[in-house]
């Protein structure tokens, strides 16, 4: 019996500096909103047959709100015009966002490492950034976030 083959891509979520921000509210990372507008993307760009292929194994894994993280697994026959669809998303909501590849890996162990590793580098600059205006709450949402990935499993 064969597995099923995937691939997962850690996902670094960033705000288009090129355009404004509309409203008072900053970008609401979570698994709905970005999985709604990679969706919405390869209907757009691959039409509905295409978003029917791709959406076996579609997933989006895990969100960091804080880090902007975020891991999507999706089939190794399909994850080209799922990676081709997400560097097309430009907004996310009303806000404009850029998708940036941080790591592609085949199974989720090396994924969960690379991330492990990118969420702990870019919640040091978070500290570094806010310094003694971090609260307890958002350090223990980070903890939590970080057990989410090592907890991480098909």
């Amino acid at each position: 019996m064969v597995g099923f083959k995937n691939r997962y891509m850690v996902m670094e979520v960033l705000l288009d500096p090129n355009k404004e921000i509309s409203g008072d509210d900053p970008i609401v990372v979570t698994q709905f909103n970005i999985s709604k507008a990679i969706k919405d993307g390869i209907l757009v760009n691959f039409g509905e047959c295409g978003l029917a292929s791709s959406l076996g194994s579609f997933q989006v894994k895990y969100v960091n709100p804080i880090t902007k993280l975020c891991v999507i697994r999706a089939s190794r026959d399909e994850y080209q015009k799922i990676w081709s669809s997400i560097s097309m998303v430009r907004s996310i909501g009303n806000c404009p966002v850029l998708f940036n590849l941080l790591d592609l890996s085949g199974s989720i162990k090396a994924c969960k490492t690379a991330t492990l590793k990118c969420d702990e580098l870019k919640f040091e600059q978070y500290k570094l950034m806010v310094g003694a205006c971090l609260s307890a709450d958002v350090t223990q949402h980070m903890q939590n976030c970080l057990e989410k990935i090592r907890i991480l499993e098909q």
